[in-house]
């Protein structure tokens, strides 16, 4: 289902009694862009420690913008049967009563996400706000004090054109007559309301159904008893509600505590924290323990499917569709009563015969249901094949215990992130010292182009004539080392700290020098 700031409050109440009755929730998000290209040394690299990737990625997260976010309701309702509610929400900054909101379009992304049929019209023009603690915290303080500004040019030019039609109106009205404004967004009603009952005291606004905005004239007694009123649907809160937009349908994710999916997740919860909860912090263990605190228990269906594959012959992949294909042609046994039935909500039935990919809402879908045949496998093998006829969503969470907030960690040197403790050291295969010969002024990306064809190395220039390459595939460096025996013009080798590193290479130089002038000095002195 497609979710827009036009109807999002409404669905807001069923949204909150679906998330405190689901089993568990799985999210996907669509951003603006993944990584800034502003710095070369912003790229990801098989060099990076995680808190050295966190810091990479902290830098495009604050450039990006989250466009669409996508979460899955998976209900179980009965025995082993998951009824899934799946939201597609198109979202935009909110430009209430803050400063303007800038953010990045990559290129890449945009031809990306149209190439999947991605709608900008519906996330320029229907996205929901949202805001920040930080945010948040600013258009309290300019509610209170009245110092709020409209920062969006059609949200100017609708004010305006709202105060000329009251103006003109009330000139010639008598007290208690009312006018209505109409085709306003959610949005709009905020900020007429706002200016109108700030500008005139003699006017008294009132939200209707159907976008639009009551105004009617009264006297300024009559005005301040209204204002007193319990009864006054705008209140500074309920305007700070409002204005709060997805963030509100944030504060249910959290406060529900479930178990929240996603596949390959960092990144979507980094724009979690920055968006929605608070600015990204500098520490990289702060953010996990921010992280861990608002979702105890994590799982990233990435992390579980590299286990399955280990213990499964099945067809490896890594790309969520195709991982989703494959468990359902692959495990499922017809003869098995007590396999996972996913059934979609009548109203959410758009994703059950067409797919969808890289729509955050259906990629939420798909994740949830890795998730669930995942663990079903698991059980099968931790039982050998005696499963109970219908096993609880607690027995697959139990299973899937060793993989609880463990969020994989793409082209590193660990697997994964544990934000629930302390990281796994860092363990490459090892580093390959490429010394060139008879071939001047080569580059990284010309090494780079040298060697893919035999595996993905990073590499890093270590002096005028050195390179080191770095994989994570171990047969793939003896596979280098054997081919380029022998090369007329790469000598490649292990990287030996002691042997390679220039500092060393420094160090022992000087060392010899300090030492050689030494004896000449004891030589020379010694003589007379």
């Amino acid at each position: 289902m497609e979710v827009g700031a036009l109807n999002f409050e409404g669905l807001l109440p069923s949204l909150r009694d679906r998330v405190a009755r689901a089993a568990f929730l799985a999210l996907d998000m669509e951003f603006s862009g993944l990584f800034s290209t502003l710095s070369q040394s912003n790229e990801p690299s098989m060099f990076d420690s995680p808190a050295e990737r966190y810091q990479k990625a902290r830098q495009s997260v604050q450039r990006f913008t989250t466009a669409q976010f996508g979460l899955a309701i998976f209900s179980n309702e009965n025995s082993n049967k998951y009824v899934v509610h799946s939201y597609n929400f198109f979202l935009l900054p909110s430009m209430l009563g803050v400063s303007d909101v800038e953010f990045t379009l990559s290129a890449s992304s945009i031809q990306f996400l149209s190439h999947y049929g991605f709608d900008y019209n519906k996330f320029l023009k229907d996205g929901i706000p949202y805001m920040n603690e930080v945010q948040e915290k600013i258009l309290s303080q300019n509610l209170l004090a009245d110092r709020w500004k409209v920062t969006g040019a059609l949200d100017r030019e609708v004010l305006k054109k709202a105060i000329d039609e009251v103006t003109s109106w009330i000139a010639a009205a008598q007290e208690e007559e009312t006018m209505t404004l109409q085709d306003l967004s959610s949005y709009q009603m905020l900020v007429v309301q706002l200016t109108l009952r700030q500008a005139l005291q003699n006017v008294w606004t009132q939200p209707l159904a159907g976008k639009k905005v009551m105004v009617k004239k009264v006297s300024p007694q009559h005005r301040q008893l209204l204002e007193n009123s319990p009864h006054d649907c705008f209140q500074k809160e309920l305007v700070l509600l409002s204005a709060r937009g997805f963030t509100n349908l944030f504060h249910v994710l959290v406060k529900a505590r479930k178990p929240l999916v996603g596949h390959n997740m960092l990144m979507d919860l980094m724009h979690l924290h920055d968006k929605f909860y608070r600015p990204l912090p500098e520490s990289y263990e702060e953010f996990k323990r921010n992280i861990h605190d608002l979702f105890p228990v994590l799982i990233d269906t990435r992390t579980v499917t590299k286990s399955i594959w280990q213990k499964y012959p099945l067809p490896r992949v890594s790309n969520l569709l195709e991982t989703h294909e494959v468990l359902c042609s692959s495990s499922r046994d017809p003869k098995d009563p007590a396999y996972p039935v996913i059934a979609l909500a009548s109203d959410c039935s758009r994703y059950a015969e067409t797919s969808f990919p890289h729509e955050a809402g259906y990629d939420a879908f798909l994740c949830g249901s890795v998730l669930l045949m995942s663990a079903h496998l698991l059980l099968c093998r931790s039982t050998n094949d005696a499963v109970e006829a219908d096993p609880s969503f607690s027995q697959y969470l139990t299973e899937l215990a060793e993989y609880w907030n463990q969020v994989n960690f793409i082209r590193g040197g660990v697997s994964s992130i544990n934000f629930s403790g302390e990281d796994a050291p860092c363990q490459h295969p090892p580093a390959l010292v490429v010394h060139v010969r008879g071939c001047p002024g080569l580059n990284e990306r010309q090494i780079y182009q040298e060697f893919k064809a035999l595996c993905r190395f990073d590499v890093r220039r270590l002096s005028k004539n050195q390179f080191i390459l770095l994989s994570n595939k171990f047969k793939r460096v003896r596979l280098v080392l054997r081919n380029y025996k022998g090369h007329p013009h790469l000598q490649v080798s292990v990287y030996r700290y002691w042997m390679h590193s220039p500092r060393i290479s420094c160090l022992l130089q000087v060392s010899s020098i300090v030492a050689l002038w030494s004896l000449l000095a004891f030589v020379l002195g010694g003589a007379p």
